[in-house]
């Protein structure tokens, strides 16, 4: 799988990357076995970088991935985890965020115990939106700076921030010395606002990761999880979308990956999968051609929804 470099960061990262999200169930539950043979997969078909973060099933998918990565050699890919935001063992959602300097010390050694690794290459501050305003500040002051001090001391090779609205992204690629930005769906089948983003990203030298190219399940047969904030009414546009592939002999998911990857100034598309045969699957759809009359009549059917931004 071919490989670019993400920003300034020195990392050279796969065209497509694996969110270890669903390692920790939090779109369904997951079958540990399985869930290790996915990473194993990722691996094996060429895919260099992994992302996780505690909050991800109550740190379960630290904890998986740190089953799945035993014995395979450090070097073999990048890895990223991130910090502020935890999930109580409760039920996904049920957050806690704490973007102070020790909480975020603590955080990653934490982490660094449940990954069975020494170092990350990568650590991101987690949905820094999600508290209000106070939070943000909160993130982009303390936990910033508490980051930016890692990296000096030579903890983490590059830091950055996960989360979503395209406004607050706009604001930090001009504003922040970050290294890399993950973004979630903002370069899907219903959403490209990740392209106006790219521009300021280069001329500041950050990586953008261009995750959840399903939305976060919605661009897929099976649909989006209980917990998604779509509403009825939008959930019934992509279910339209999906059974319009369906009726061409297509999944959706296949559409959507596909065009997920076809920017040409994207560096990576972070997907995840807790099945090692979708792990493969997905890999085999990136390179293939995206059918251009396809396209063009699901995209046409997601109008109602295009460029919506959800309370997550």
């Amino acid at each position: 799988m071919t490989r670019a470099p993400l920003g300034n960061t020195g990392l050279e990262v796969s065209r497509l990357s694996f969110g270890a999200s669903s390692l920790g169930g939090v779109f369904r539950p997951v079958d540990e076995g399985t869930a290790v043979e996915a990473v194993h997969a990722a691996l094996e078909a060429g895919i260099n970088y992994i992302d996780v973060a505690p909050a991800y099933g109550a740190t379960r998918a630290e904890t998986v991935l740190g089953r799945a990565l035993a014995g395979i050699p450090r070097s073999r890919c990048i890895l990223s985890t991130k910090v502020g935001k935890a999930t109580d063992p409760g039920g996904y959602g049920v957050d806690r965020f704490d973007y102070g300097a020790a909480a975020i010390r603590r955080s990653v050694e934490e982490s660094l115990s449940r990954v069975g690794v020494d170092r990350f290459d990568i650590v991101y501050l987690h949905d820094i939106e999600y508290g209000g305003r106070c939070h943000t500040e909160w993130a982009l002051d303390e936990g910033l700076a508490t980051l930016l001090r890692m990296k000096e001391e030579g903890l983490v090779t590059a830091v950055g921030i996960g989360m979503y609205p395209h406004d607050l992204w706009a604001r930090v690629l001009r504003e922040c010395p970050i290294d890399v930005g993950l973004s979630h769906n903002l370069y899907c089948l219903h959403d490209t606002r990740l392209a106006t983003l790219l521009p300021i990203a280069a001329e500041k030298g950050v990586g953008l990761v261009n995750a959840s190219p399903f939305a976060s399940g919605l661009l897929t047969a099976r649909g989006a999880p209980a917990w998604h904030p779509a509403d009825t009414a939008q959930r019934r546009v992509f279910a339209e979308a999906a059974a319009h592939c369906s009726a061409k002999g297509v999944d959706i998911a296949r559409l959507a990956l596909q065009f997920s990857c076809s920017h040409p100034g994207i560096v990576t598309t972070m997907f995840s999968s807790a099945d090692p045969d979708a792990v493969r699957r997905n890999v085999a759809w990136c390179e293939e051609p995206i059918d251009p009359e396809l396209l063009a009549a699901v995209q046409g059917i997601l109008a109602p929804v295009t460029d919506t931004s959800w309370n997550y």
